[in-house]
Formats: C-alpha cells, structure tokens, sequence
C-alpha cells in the first residue's frame, strides 16, 4: 500500500488543499484542507482527466498528460497523475497571488518521487 501523506505538499507557496484521487472511481484516497468539499473536487476532477484522455485518444496524440491546470480569478487547480500508477492523480488548490506556479508543478514532480508504493 503507498504511504499516501499529503504533508509535504502543505509547504507549496499558496497552498489550499490537496488530495490524492483514484480516476477509476473518482474517490479521494488521502485528503487535506477546509475550505473545499474535496469529496465532490475529487468526483469532478476525475472527470475533467478522463475527458482529457479521450480526447488525446482520439486525436492519436500517444503522449501521456503531465498535468492539467486550471486556472480561476483567485486560485490554480492542479492534476498531476502519476507516473507510476496512471490511474492515482495529485489534485493541488493554490491561491494565484501567493502560487508559484513553476515551483508547484516541479514540487508535484519530486512528491511523486516520495511516495511509497512498496
């Protein structure tokens, strides 16, 4: 079972909240932060990552998404899936005045990099 903590994510400049979420059901597997239902983030975030792979499916792109971001007035939502497991991804709220956009796409690199799938 992978060590599923969110703890060091809670160091990304701006950090709101995250989760880690199964794209096969929409569940959240780890989850951190108040002031989002992260439930129905994760829910709908799954299906805004299916939708993308269809679509990159159908256009025979044969290119794996790195990441996918949405971008709000006041906040970035960010999905990383992962490398090692494709059907996991990493979902990241920052808030845009105080995100660094950059740093927190190259942080969600190296969490993947720590978790613990043994």
């Amino acid at each position: 079972m992978a060590k599923l903590s969110l703890d060091d994510l809670k160091g990304l400049d701006g950090y709101i909240a995250s989760a880690i979420v199964d794209s096969d059901s929409g569940l959240a597997l780890a989850m951190d932060g108040d002031n989002i239902d992260l439930d129905l983030a994760a829910a709908g975030n799954t299906e805004v990552l299916r939708a993308k792979r269809r679509v990159a499916a159908s256009l025979g792109l044969n290119d794996n998404i790195e990441d996918i971001l949405i971008t709000l007035g006041k906040q970035y939502h960010l999905l990383r899936p992962l490398e090692r497991n494709p059907a996991l991804f990493i979902y990241v709220v920052l808030d845009r005045k105080k995100a660094n956009l950059a740093m927190a796409r190259h942080s969600l690199k190296s969490y993947e990099g720590n978790l613990d799938f043994s």
